[in-house]
């Protein structure tokens, strides 16, 4: 038998596969979240955070806007225990916060669970025992009837302890390793707990469906909890609810696939965190709802900051190309890439559209705190002529000519490529400043002023320079005042130019009052010369963008 061989399908499908949930196109509400961080998320790290973490953490979720937190397995540590008192006796849980527990269906463990529950204004009980056939006939060796048997004991114990015990309690039930049990026993056992809870209106139950290993694929997952939300009793009391794991990768297909088929809440953590590949990413999951304009009820605005956070309390790190979250989701280095981005915003900016379409960005990244300048457009040797542009325009307010950008370009991704690193905004700057702004080497502008000619519509220039450390005064003359002072560079430095192309735009970053001139010539050779002037008179900006074209040209 080769490797593979020795895998077959661990999951069951259900006696009927309607599919409804196919046939539907998105999500369109917000579920019930219930964050696992403080307990499924807690379990999973190589050094379980400490008190002190864990309030702090609860109290972020809570900033967050989760309404329900699951704080941990209360009998299974005193760190847990004392952390769920804590809560409770400084009063740090808010009135319209529901904490969970878990607890397996054993009578000592149930019991403790309650003591450290006593007084909790609001709290959900979530009891749970394993029902897969792998479990049932490996771990426990028990019949279907035992297993059963194990789950409605617990469930009795619930309401007797609950009756027992100062507080307000709703109770959930987990068949966990659902998704490797035959579906018809996972049903029968869900209702026979049911039938013991007897939820009303006022007092809903939850059943939590968990896919405690992900063994199929999402269709399948969702027709099993399409079959039990059709099914179970009591349905219009039942809260149903997911818990996907991450094992095939497709936690949040998952989770999204279950709500279309029926699911009404979500139980994950914030960036999949949780035992072997983790659990549903709730800032995934969550995110993607907005992105298609669902309010997901979550506060993710800051998303820099929630990153830091969770990254110091549970020494784990957020990839830097996690969906939504990570570092480098927007960035984009394609040159393609960055010109799409660079002209999806001007049309955004010139409004033509009021929704975000902007290509390669699902959303506007500064909805999640990040910035256009630092986070989109990101310079390497990949980068193109658009993203360049586009950082020089809306960092430091240079809008290069078309052609002049695509030369500029070439220089940055040279350098990039040299370097062999990124380059930051201000290095691309610095470049930039370096090749184009205001050069006087060899030739160095000291005055310039002009008189009109002797023939009509003529203009003298008397231009005082200093070229290669000596002065001297040119005259020039033209039918301008660039072309004049074009003349006497050409005729004194014994070169020819043509196809002087002329810009020029208010800096208005920075200094209000500055003006920048962008000045391009071609030589006998057709090669492009650009130089850059940027002055408080436009009129000097323009003569010191063409002298620094000539000292490029005098450069080569």
């Amino acid at each position: 038998m080769k490797n593979y061989q020795k895998y077959k399908k661990g999951y069951f499908l259900p006696p009927e596969m309607p599919m409804d949930w196919a046939k539907k196109d998105s999500i369109d509400y917000a579920p019930i979240w219930c964050s696992v961080d403080l307990r499924d998320g807690n379990q999973s790290l190589i050094i379980p955070m400490s008190l002190d973490e864990k309030i702090e953490f609860f109290n972020y979720l809570v900033k967050l806007g989760f309404k329900e937190i699951e704080v941990g397995f209360p009998a299974a540590s005193e760190t847990e225990f004392v952390f769920l008192r804590t809560l409770i006796e400084q009063n740090l849980i808010p009135d319209d916060v529901t904490v969970q527990v878990l607890t397996q269906s054993r009578e000592h463990i149930i019991k403790k669970t309650f003591e450290a529950l006593k007084g909790a204004k609001q709290a959900v009980v979530h009891l749970y025992n394993s029902t897969s056939l792998a479990q049932r006939e490996q771990v426990f060796r028990k019949s279907k009837e035992e297993i059963i048997k194990i789950a409605t004991d617990g469930a009795e114990l619930l309401n007797k302890y609950a009756a027992e015990t100062p507080g307000n309690f709703r109770f959930e039930y987990s068949p966990e390793s659902f998704t490797g049990t035959e579906m018809e026993f996972a049903l029968e056992i869900c209702n026979a707990v049911l039938d013991i809870w007897q939820p009303t209106p006022d007092n809903k139950v939850i059943i939590n469906l968990p896919a405690t290993v992900s063994m199929s694929m999402p269709h399948v997952y969702a027709s099993q909890v399409e079959y039990m939300s059709n099914h179970l009793k009591y349905r219009e009391n039942v809260i149903v609810s997911l818990h996907p794991h991450n094992d095939r990768g497709c936690g949040v297909a998952d989770a999204e696939m279950g709500l279309l088929a029926g699911a009404d809440r979500i139980e994950g953590t914030l960036f999949g965190n949780g035992e072997r590949t983790g659990n549903v990413d709730i800032v995934t999951m969550a995110m993607n709802m907005y992105s298609q304009g669902v309010d997901p009820g979550l506060d993710f605005t800051n998303m820099p900051d929630i990153v830091e956070n969770y990254e110091r309390w549970t020494r784990m790190k957020v990839y830097d190309r996690q969906p939504y979250s990570g570092k480098l989701v927007f960035a984009a280095f394609s040159g393609s890439h960055q010109d799409a981005i660079a002209k999806g915003m001007k049309w955004r900016e010139e409004g033509h559209t009021e929704y975000w379409t902007v290509p390669y960005l699902p959303i506007d990244p500064k909805d999640v705190g990040r910035e256009y300048e630092t986070d989109v457009i990101r310079i390497n040797s990949q980068s193109g002529k658009g993203g360049i542009g586009y950082l020089l325009e809306h960092n430091y307010g240079y809008n290069l000519p078309k052609k002049m950008r695509e030369q500029f370009g070439y220089k940055v991704k040279d350098v990039s490529d040299h370097q062999h690193k990124e380059l930051l905004p201000n290095e691309v700057y610095d470049i930039f400043k370096k090749e184009y702004v205001n050069l006087e080497s060899p030739i160095k502008m000291v005055e310039c002023h002009f008189a009109n000619g002797t023939v009509k519509e003529e203009m003298q220039a008397f231009i005082t320079l200093e070229i290669d450390g000596k002065q001297e005064t040119l005259v020039g003359r033209g039918n301008g005042r660039l072309d004049a002072v074009s003349n006497a560079l050409q005729e004194r430095l014994h070169i020819s130019f043509t196809n002087l192309t002329y810009n020029e735009h208010a800096l208005e970053l920075g200094s209000k009052s500055q003006a920048v001139a962008y000045v391009g010539i071609t030589d006998d050779h057709e090669h492009i010369f650009w130089g850059v002037g940027i002055h408080t008179d436009i009129i000097n900006a323009s003569i010191m963008a063409l002298i620094s074209a000539v000292n490029n040209v005098e450069k080569q």
